[in-house]
């Protein structure tokens, strides 16, 4: 199979990374020609795709693409992608399946009540009505073009280089404390295990959401990496008085516990890092935090 992949971030790159010798070709895009050029270096072939121009290379190796990889954000309302080459992926004759990374932020605040894939969604952000509304255009296009279509909706992504044991380290981590609020988490791997399961011939189309065992609150969390570190976690913060960015402050807005059991039974997706305590325990041992 060949793995074409729109937007080569922080989940889609872990993925290549570690699961790229499945394929036997790996295509990324990029936002500029620079980067493109790195990206090649590496081994991965680098497109330039800025959402709204292309190289011309790119319609060639979509063309040849068996699995394509979505991990672009939306511009404004609408996935860049689908916008400039819509027709080009539904027509690309190799292509059988999709894969797109959403967010569960699509589900909004349930109070902290449990969701799963078949709750209802009234996201309370510009940028999660977008997404909801990507995720149905690229289910659409699925239905209309005989591709297979998954859509996974990540939890807050954490992994090597990217997470609190780090913040604590440089003394940016702040202790904000929100009573009875709960975060969802997942570990990188655990999205590359998932992508890999979506990918795999026969996989299930559909919604699955993609988040550990765990949701907790974030307070928690930090006292559990500070103890890993042997440091004194900063002090407490109350969520009312503490200064955060409007996006720091609309994430705690969201106050939900979402359910993996379909990302299990229906993709069969065994987890790394059931909670956030084994992905932290296997991230400082990794250096993190040192």
């Amino acid at each position: 199979m060949k793995l074409f992949i729109f937007g080569f971030g922080y989940s889609a790159s872990y993925f290549a990374r570690t699961r790229g010798q499945a394929f036997a070709s790996v295509c990324g895009t990029v936002r500029d020609g620079a980067r493109a050029a790195a990206l090649s270096a590496s081994g991965v072939t680098g497109l330039m795709f800025d959402g709204v121009r292309h190289e011309p290379a790119l319609l060639d190796h979509l063309a040849q693409a068996d699995v394509l990889l979505v991990s672009i954000p939306p511009d404004g309302r609408v996935d860049p992608a689908l916008r400039q080459l819509q027709r080009a992926i539904a027509g690309a004759p190799q292509l059988a399946r999709i894969v797109y990374l959403s967010t569960i932020g699509i589900y909004g605040d349930h109070a902290g009540a449990w969701v799963d894939e078949t709750s209802p969604t009234h996201p309370g952000s510009a940028r999660n009505k977008a997404r909801l509304g990507v995720e149905q255009a690229w289910l659409d296009l699925g239905r209309d073009s005989g591709k297979a279509v998954t859509v996974l909706r990540l939890a807050g992504i954490y992994g090597p280089r990217q997470n609190i044991l780090l913040k604590l380290g440089e003394g940016t981590a702040q202790r904000i404390v929100k009573p009875g609020q709960v975060f969802n988490r997942i570990h990188v791997e655990d999205i590359a295990r998932a992508i890999a399961a979506a990918v795999t011939h026969g996989a299930p189309a559909g919604i699955f959401n993609v988040t550990d065992d765990v949701p907790a609150p974030p307070q928690d969390v930090m006292l559990f990496a500070a103890g890993l570190m042997g440091i004194a976690p900063p002090p407490q913060l109350d969520f009312d008085t503490a200064t955060l960015s409007p996006m720091a402050r609309s994430f705690y807005g969201e106050n939900k516990r979402v359910r993996n059991l379909r990302l299990k039974t229906g993709l069969g997706v065994e987890l790394a890092y059931p909670t956030y305590r084994e992905g932290l325990r296997a991230l400082y041992a990794s250096g993190d935090g040192k």
